[in-house]
């Protein structure tokens, strides 16, 4: 009931008809999502890369993967630069951001979304998104973390439950990519749902 509401409002605030069809869930299809950006503070970080692979059924279609470059207002620091790999001169030639975000908003279309803690990058994307179409994505949201949670405690309940990446992908017995690249995460994140709901959990 309050998910109907909230996406009801969402409608109304949308300022782009264009993008309705974001409202209209695509059945037995899926997005997943990542970002690397300047920081991880929601309120000033900057988008440098967003990553995102379609899952259809069983496949995750990485032949179709969304992957892009976005260029920042402010040069990524050290800090940033020891994290992603991503320097000043690896972004400059990225897309405006405006460019990046519709491009993403047409990839995306009314899929859900899957990510490992997905809401800091919707977040950030819906920063963006709020002057672009006066909401950001209100695609239903399936946290990996939250699955995994689920799935441990109902084998065994009071279990202490490893969240991090590393032990929940070896646990599952997905493979690791190299991390903190986004189109890479993603891919994983993708693995990561499918091997979740092959368990009863997707």
């Amino acid at each position: 009931m309050l998910a109907a509401l909230r996406r009801r409002w969402l409608r109304e605030k949308l300022t782009d008809p264009r993008y309705a069809g974001l409202f209209d869930e695509v059945d037995g299809e899926y997005v997943s999502l990542d970002c690397e950006t300047t920081s991880l503070n929601v309120r000033d970080a900057e988008l440098l890369a967003i990553g995102a692979v379609r899952i259809v059924g069983h496949r995750v279609l990485t032949s179709t993967a969304f992957s892009v470059l976005v260029r920042p207002d402010k040069r990524p620091d050290a800090d940033s630069v020891k994290v992603h790999g991503l320097r000043a001169r690896d972004v400059e030639a990225g897309l405006a951001p405006a460019d990046a975000l519709y491009a993403l908003l047409d990839f995306v279309g009314g899929r859900p979304l899957v990510g490992y803690y997905l809401e800091y990058d919707l977040a950030v994307l819906g920063r963006y998104l709020k002057p672009l179409i006066g909401i950001g994505l209100p695609n239903r949201a399936i946290e990996i973390s939250a699955r995994y949670y689920d799935y441990k405690t109902r084998r065994q309940a009071g279990a202490h439950v490893d969240l991090s990446w590393h032990a929940l992908l070896a646990d599952l017995g997905v493979p690791a990519l190299p991390r903190h690249d986004a189109l890479n995460d993603a891919t994983t994140a993708a693995l990561a749902y499918q091997a979740l709901a092959a368990r009863g959990y997707g």
